[in-house]
């Protein structure tokens, strides 16, 4: 009895050590296939005169496509475990291309040279904390838990920016953005691996936290992106 379950150990074992890196490499793909979703609709409504004029000669159209953001995102991650991974998956593309609408201004104010370069520093450096989130022994829960708070201050003071129109606020917010989306893309990292560290086999369940750990880092990319975007262009002026 004990040899048999020291190899049903064994072999449980083995499972989780196979499935792992299967699952996280479906967490990167699901992850790269939205910004590229979200950039090819990006770069599309930025160079359509009809669209642009639709979207951003109207600040009702424009906020109410933020606002839209916000929504789909809180629901989805809220009630994906309730959803079909069917369901769950055009959400999260749906999500992309929205995302994508909004971010089309920056194909407006910013030239394609510098959104090429701030592309490749960004992904450099997400690669590069995203492997260290996932080989580090350090425990980053309550690095990760400072980094949420700080999160919340640049919300809040990027929402009183809007009012004071401060650059200096502006690139303070904005450096201050990368340090905290540097952090989380190792801390999201590392939840992701914890949370399907544990899978024997790659069934719905695994998959709609793969989906929504790729959800995670598709938003640390765009921020990280976004945030460095600003200090490039705030540079180059």
């Amino acid at each position: 009895m004990e040899k048999d379950r020291l190899f049903t150990m064994i072999d449980e074992a083995e499972s989780r050590r196979v499935a792992l890196p299967a699952i996280m490499r479906k967490v990167y793909t699901w992850m790269a296939l939205a910004l590229a979703i979200t950039g090819i609709t990006a770069y599309g409504v930025a160079h359509s005169p009809n669209l642009v004029y639709s979207i951003f000669s109207s600040r009702w159209i424009f906020f109410g496509l933020i606002i839209a953001e916000f929504a789909l995102v809180i629901w989805l991650t809220s009630r994906l475990h309730r959803m079909s991974i069917t369901s769950a998956t055009l959400l999260f593309i749906g999500y992309s291309i929205l995302n994508g609408v909004v971010l089309s201004s920056i194909f407006l104010l910013f030239t394609t040279a510098l959104l090429a370069k701030t592309f490749f520093i960004c992904a450099g450096t997400f690669a590069v904390m995203s492997v260290y989130g996932a080989v580090t022994k350090r425990d980053l829960s309550s690095v990760g838990k400072l980094l949420f708070m700080a999160l919340i201050g640049i919300i809040l003071a990027s929402v009183v920016n809007l009012f004071l129109k401060s650059s200096g606020l502006e690139l303070i917010i904005s450096y201050v953005g990368v340090l905290v989306f540097v952090g989380l893309t190792a801390w999201d990292t590392q939840k992701i691996r914890a949370m399907l560290a544990n899978a024997d086999i790659a069934d719905e369940t695994t998959h709609k936290i793969a989906l929504l750990g790729a959800l995670s880092l598709y938003l640390d990319f765009v921020n990280l992106f976004l945030f460095l975007l600003r200090i490039f262009g705030n540079n180059r002026n």
